[in-house]
């Protein structure tokens, strides 16, 4: 199918003039490359390449282009948080807000499975929506099973195994054969489907669903039965969207990428995907079961140039390529990467030494900007015996709970938006601004807040009222902290009124806290009652950030058996291959990818001093600094 845009849409010069307003160079072959292709295809692209700006460039020609009325351009990402940084890069121009709306769809693939296939195999049964969540399923599940007398034995089952319960909670269809089945966890059930607990277990499942109530897998397990019984609607969705643009393709289950290949791989779609494999955290994928369209191809483009670090975090990098060997080159700025050796007595100490040593390497008005992060592969520790295990063991007033809490504070966030006020881009501040609350808001309540654009600016009306709070918050005095608890009072009062809904209290609390400014690099220095001004977290949700400082935590793997930064380290100090390690071994060695390729300036690994004594002079020779925290400061 011929895609229905205008010739000159990606001329050079249209391209460059777009690409400059954006601040967005576009120096490299590779890029050019992706921007002007029109045919299928792959895109590797390294951390820190610039990718999503470059989505963004090609979508917005694109849209400039698009000619048709009835077919549309169709955006998938994994996650929301990256269809709302693509959302937002398009949204700078009216020609990109046209793909908000018909004929075009931005989303997730859950949300285009659901939208297209399985929202209206349901409604064609008459079956009303409820929900479309695990969580609420697993509650109503629990309850069906506790409260009914019909699923008795089932439940006398469930009690005797100890993971029974989950076996309920968990539930899910597939399409077998052209055919809806129910299957446990693990793929499989521990009993017959037609023994008394199975049967029990599937008239559970049919009886939530005929309430409406559905895990997210279901929905994927729908939509293929759907698409299998009515071939017709393959035909129409791909006609609907004869451009297919996809987002973070490496976390895509094989479960989702079946559905896409039975809907666009026809042949008749120009589909681009676009991610990186290495960082491929989150995926079901092992490499027993891996789809003949598992991305990326073989043929697959490359971006290897990374905008975010220079050469010695480029280098280590590309040593970490786990999935695909890639050579990173690494332009930004050239940075640092530091060991710091604890030992048992000084565990506590790591993260104030690396702080200390953020200060000394990083420029204040950055580290204002973007607080450090501390990144460990665990949060609590096990039940083994060594120490340490986890983020915890380091920060013993760490409270594990990562979905009590965003990213990070509003005050970091707003900070950063003034260094782009100050810098005259007013628009990018105020979106960056409304975007964190909007996040921050979506983790404790049902109701969604509306993007920026669609805040109503009528007089009199909430939408008003928020308009004049972002303002006032990117020109206020908010290091002043009774300026900003007035104006986090002002934000408490409008998020209810513009949502519907309230917020989940305890989630906003910690977000919309006062953080002191962060004291002069003088006094700083050697101050060791200074408060802590890092964010702590785990590797897996720093994923897509860009920080100023990183510090890797050296943990326990969840066997209780090896250090995730010493096993990856002696890898390298040794010049072997990461591809040849034991699997537990590479699947730390990725997990550290992705956590060494978030900072700009500093990379800071936090090792045991007698662990990595046999490879310190490798690792030094490199150009790594070492700083002894067990010798004191």
């Amino acid at each position: 199918m011929t895609l229905p845009f205008a010739p000159d849409t990606f001329a050079k010069d249209r391209a460059e003039a777009l690409a400059a307003q954006r601040g967005l160079e576009l120096t490299h072959p590779q890029q050019w490359d992706f921007l002007q292709s029109a045919e299928s295809l792959d895109l590797q692209a390294a951390p820190g390449s610039g990718k999503t700006s470059l989505i963004g460039l090609k979508l917005t020609l694109l849209a400039q282009g698009w000619y048709s009325a009835t077919c549309g351009i169709c955006v998938l990402s994994h996650t929301n948080t990256a269809k709302d940084e693509i959302t937002h890069r398009v949204c700078d121009s009216p020609a990109g807000r046209r793909l908000l709306g018909f004929p075009h769809f931005i989303g997730t693939i859950q949300s285009f499975a659901n939208t297209f296939l399985a929202l209206p195999a349901l409604r064609s049964r008459g079956i009303d929506i409820q929900a479309v969540d695990d969580d609420a399923y697993e509650h109503a599940a629990l309850r069906l099973l506790d409260n009914h007398r019909g699923f008795f034995k089932l439940k006398a089952y469930t009690e005797r195994r100890h993971d029974g319960r989950d076996l309920v909670a968990r539930a899910h269809y597939v399409c077998d054969a052209g055919e809806l089945t129910v299957t446990g966890p693990t793929g499989s059930l521990p009993f017959s489907s037609t023994s008394p607990s199975g049967q029990q277990l599937i008239r559970l499942k049919n009886d939530l669903a005929d309430q409406g109530l559905f895990r997210y897998s279901d929905m994927f397990a729908i939509a293929e039965h759907h698409l299998l019984h009515h071939p017709d609607i393959v035909r129409a969705t791909a006609h609907r969207f004869p451009f297919v643009l996809l987002d973070e393709m490496q976390d895509t289950s094989d479960v989702q990428q079946h559905l896409l290949d039975q809907v666009f791989g026809k042949g008749g779609t120009v589909v681009q995907r676009v991610g990186d494999v290495n960082q491929g955290i989150f995926t079901d994928r092992t490499p027993t079961r891996v789809l003949p369209s598992a991305f990326p191809h073989a043929s697959a483009a490359e971006l290897p140039v990374s905008r975010r670090f220079g050469t010695k975090i480029a280098d280590l990098a590309s040593l970490l390529t786990v999935q695909r060997c890639q050579s990173i080159e690494g332009v930004g700025p050239q940075g640092t990467i530091a060991l710091l050796l604890f030992d048992d007595n000084c565990v506590p100490d790591v993260i104030p030494a690396f702080e200390r040593l953020a200060r000394e390497t990083v420029p204040d008005h950055l580290l204002v900007a973007a607080p450090p992060r501390v990144l460990a592969s665990r949060l609590a520790p096990g039940t083994a015996d060594a120490f340490p295990q986890s983020l915890a063991c380091y920060l013993p007033t760490f409270t594990p709970n990562p979905a009590a809490r965003p990213a990070a504070e509003l005050i970091t966030t707003v900070r950063a938006s003034r260094a782009l006020l100050a810098a005259g881009d007013r628009r990018t501040a105020t979106v960056q601004t409304w975007d964190a609350v909007r996040r921050a808001f979506r983790q404790g309540a049902d109701n969604a807040l509306p993007a920026i654009q669609r805040i109503e600016r009528s007089a009199a009306t909430v939408g008003l009222q928020m308009r004049v709070l972002l303002h006032d918050l990117l020109s206020a005095d908010i290091d002043d902290p009774e300026q900003w608890k007035a104006l986090m009072e002002r934000l408490r009062e409008v998020l209810p009124q513009l949502a519907g809904a309230p917020p989940a209290a305890c989630r906003l609390d910690d977000f919309l806290r006062y953080i002191p400014l962060l004291a002069p690099h003088a006094e700083a220095v050697g101050n060791d009652a200074a408060p802590m001004m890092s964010v702590a977290t785990s590797i897996q949700r720093a994923k897509g950030e860009t920080h100023a400082a990183t510090l890797i935590l050296e943990c326990l793997d969840s066997r209780g058996r090896k250090y995730d930064v010493h096993e990856t380290l002696a890898l390298v100090a040794q010049s072997k291959d990461v591809a040849d390690a034991p699997v537990s071994v590479r699947k730390a060695a990725q997990l550290l990818f992705v956590g060494a390729t978030r900072p700009t300036h500093l990379l800071a690994f936090a090792v045991h001093r007698n662990r990595i004594e046999p490879h310190l002079g490798a690792l030094q020779a490199r150009g790594w600094l070492v700083r002894s925290v067990y010798q004191g400061r």
